[in-house]
């Protein structure tokens, strides 16, 4: 299994007090040095565009990430497939390919924000028929030099050259998905490595889903070794788990009841973020024994997992706890986690 960490470029603290926007760029980066360091596999970047965030161009910031790095890969966390043009989504994880030595990947979504759709001129009617559309034309630029395609969004390809070619002979295509059965489907149909956003309840509730991927997956004639499950969930590390919750608590808190007023959520508690902690909980968050041991309970409620990535990052934790979190999950819970599995590091 390959353990990495999603991040989000913060531009606020939990208290609201803002960030120098170059300072906090800065601390992203080394913190991507610092998993590369500390024996991590992969390091994601998310994708906003609302004042709160600062990662609107996650491929930039990968890129500087890369020249940086050895070993890690690089992906976004995720690309918004559905209000970008895929050719240019396409030449920017290709250079970055080149950049790190054959290190790049991307996780496309439709997005759970919707921020970008007014932005690009796109409207949110349409919000499968985009990704659809564009995920059938990236999927086709990644596999051929020369396109002919045609569709609604976009004007045709006529059998235009897409340059830069990637250094991989097949850039990595996750696709990240929330809770919604077609979208499972759609993966598993095409063949492409799932990511799982469980972001609070209990992990068991997607097991179902899952299974209906895997399913998907089988019908259309993919092999089983293809259908890679992914989870990405909030999670942090701390050298016990009394420190942890106080240093994660507030700052997740904020974040949360800030997106439930937009949406119409009630309020989270301590109760009810304490729940998510417990053995069913979505949250790895503890102890690096005890949250090695949560990974692997959800990699068995899932029935069998590639890849857990933390999202630590939406709590606007210093970076001084960043960088700690990101040793001890390196060096105690992906060997833990790995020794568990009989697993080498790939």
């Amino acid at each position: 299994m390959e353990v990495g960490i999603d991040s989000f470029a913060a531009a606020f603290t939990p208290d609201s007090r803002a960030v120098a926007p170059a300072d906090r760029l800065g601390d992203l980066v080394e913190q991507i040095v610092r998993a590369d360091q500390a024996g991590l596999d992969s390091f994601g970047i998310g994708e906003h565009h609302r004042r709160e965030f600062l990662d609107s161009a996650p491929a930039v910031i990968l890129g500087a990430a890369a020249a940086r790095t050895e070993r890690i890969r690089l992906t976004s966390a995720v690309s918004v497939l559905s209000a970008t043009d895929p050719v240019r989504l396409f030449q920017e994880f290709a250079t970055l390919d080149l950049l790190s030595r054959g290190r790049a990947e991307m996780v496309v979504g439709r997005g759970s924000s919707i921020e970008a759709f007014p932005l690009f001129g796109f409207d949110l009617d349409d919000y499968d028929a985009l990704f659809a559309e564009k995920l059938e034309l990236l999927l086709k630029v990644r596999d051929e030099e020369h396109v002919h395609w045609s569709g609604r969004f976009r004007p045709a390809l006529t059998g235009q050259g897409v340059y830069p070619r990637p250094l991989q002979s097949t850039l990595p295509i996750w696709i990240g998905v929330g809770g919604t059965p077609q979208s499972f489907v759609r993966a598993g149909t095409l063949g492409l490595p799932l990511m799982v956003a469980i972001i609070g309840g209990e992990t068991r509730r997607f097991r179902h889903l899952v299974d209906l991927y895997r399913e998907a997956g089988k019908r259309a004639g993919h092999p089983p070794e293809r259908l890679k499950v992914g989870m990405h969930s909030p999670g942090y590390v701390a050298a016990t788990t009394e420190e942890a919750v106080k240093d994660f608590y507030p700052g997740w808190a904020k974040v949360v009841n800030d997106i439930g007023r937009e949406r119409g959520w009630p309020p989270m508690t301590r109760r009810d973020f304490e729940a998510q902690m417990g053995p069913e909980g979505a949250l790895m968050i503890g102890a690096p024994d005890e949250v090695a041991e949560k990974i692997l309970r959800h990699n068995e409620t899932l029935g069998g997992l590639s890849r857990v990535t933390f999202q630590m990052n939406a709590a606007s934790l210093a970076q001084e706890r960043m960088l700690q979190a990101i040793d001890l999950i390196g060096t105690r819970v992906a060997p833990a986690v790995r020794e568990k599995l009989g697993a080498v590091r790939p």
